[in-house]
């Protein structure tokens, strides 16, 4: 992967920890994350992701604007945030053809600071917006087409794809940035894991899959299959904090009641209204928020920032549920950030 503001260590040749903030499309109306990206530079955020859907995981979360215009519009009002998706499925509703040209064209305007995130999808999107659906090894079989596919229009080079699943004739993206996009795979379990090591440029998961080593193995096979290394390629991971106490905690965690279970429960339920009703009947409240950092202790969040970094987590992008964004980010800028050692070892 080419080395990109992503990727780039300090003075000593150290790879220093990135941390981002979490824009979540499922929560909040495209024009209050604008702000809130804004106030996360501001702070000293690193980066953002946007939740990528067409519909939220649970109709009382309430809103599902399209990421890449509050990536686009965002880049307008920021001058050094990486930005990307956590993560787009460029498989049934996005032809792949179009995500490398929205990408393409996102890193043209913004040069080195745009990011792709990918994964298999939910049924809450694909299958609600077109009516299209297939079992796990469908799926990875098409996200590993649509990566490939994406790579080859990324060259610039004219070309006719013939795959399983997706075909062009003749295509050529025209307008390309001087510097590849990253492209990071989305996974949790073993074979998604060396499938993001063999076809990514880096993983994205959530911090408890990033610890357990079992999984991070798979990843390295897949990349050392692939001939990479790595120990030299992002992982990147959603850290859910409540700035708060535990009546905090328990306000906000209703509307993420899917989560703990969300890929072994509802992957494959297109109806947002179901996955609440099921969430609300399965899942216990208090085990929503049972591995959030909450507290108004900045040493708490400091703590658990800095165990990520040291277990060799590169880029962070902490996730509050919380109604009060700009608090948040207030609390991380002012008491939390300037007080974590970045050096990540591996």
């Amino acid at each position: 992967m080419a080395t990109t503001s992503a990727t780039r260590r300090n003075a000593t040749g150290v790879k220093q920890a990135k941390i981002g903030f979490v824009l979540s499309h499922e929560q909040f109306p495209a024009a209050e994350l604008i702000e809130y990206g804004v106030a996360a530079e501001q702070a000293g955020f690193d980066m953002i992701w946007c939740s990528d859907h067409f519909q939220p995981w649970q109709d009382n979360q309430g809103h599902a604007s399209l990421a890449w215009l509050t990536i686009s519009a965002l880049g307008q009002r920021t001058q050094r945030l990486l930005m990307g998706t956590g993560v787009t499925c460029p498989t049934f509703r996005y032809h792949p053809s179009i995500v490398a040209q929205a990408f393409a064209s996102l890193a043209v305007l913004y040069p080195e600071r745009i990011f792709l995130g990918v994964g298999t999808g939910e049924a809450v999107n694909e299958t609600a917006a077109t009516g299209q659906w297939g079992d796990y090894r469908e799926r990875a079989a098409r996200l590993t087409e649509a990566v490939d596919l994406i790579r080859h229009l990324w060259t610039g080079e004219r070309i006719d794809f013939f795959g399983r699943y997706y075909r062009t004739n003749q295509a050529r993206l025209y307008s390309l940035p001087d510097q590849p996009v990253p492209l990071y795979i989305a996974a949790s379990g073993p074979k998604s894991m060396k499938l993001a090591g063999a076809k990514g440029d880096g993983l994205i998961t959530d911090t408890k899959t990033a610890q357990e080593q079992e999984l991070r193995k798979a990843f390295a096979e897949g990349a050392t299959a692939a001939g990479k290394d790595a120990s030299a390629m992002p992982l990147l991971a959603e850290h859910m904090v409540v700035v708060g106490d535990e009546n905090d905690a328990r306000t906000s965690a209703p509307l993420w009641r899917f989560q703990p279970k969300s890929f072994d429960l509802f992957v494959g339920d297109p109806n947002p209204v179901d996955i609440q009703r099921r969430a609300e009947q399965d899942i216990p409240l208090k085990q929503v928020y049972a591995d959030w950092p909450v507290s108004t202790d900045p040493g708490v969040h400091i703590t658990a920032l800095q165990k990520l970094i040291d277990g060799g987590i590169s880029h962070i992008f902490v996730h509050s549920p919380q109604v009060d964004q700009k608090s948040v980010i207030r609390f991380y800028g002012e008491q939390v950030l300037p007080k974590v050692a970045r050096a990540v070892r591996r």
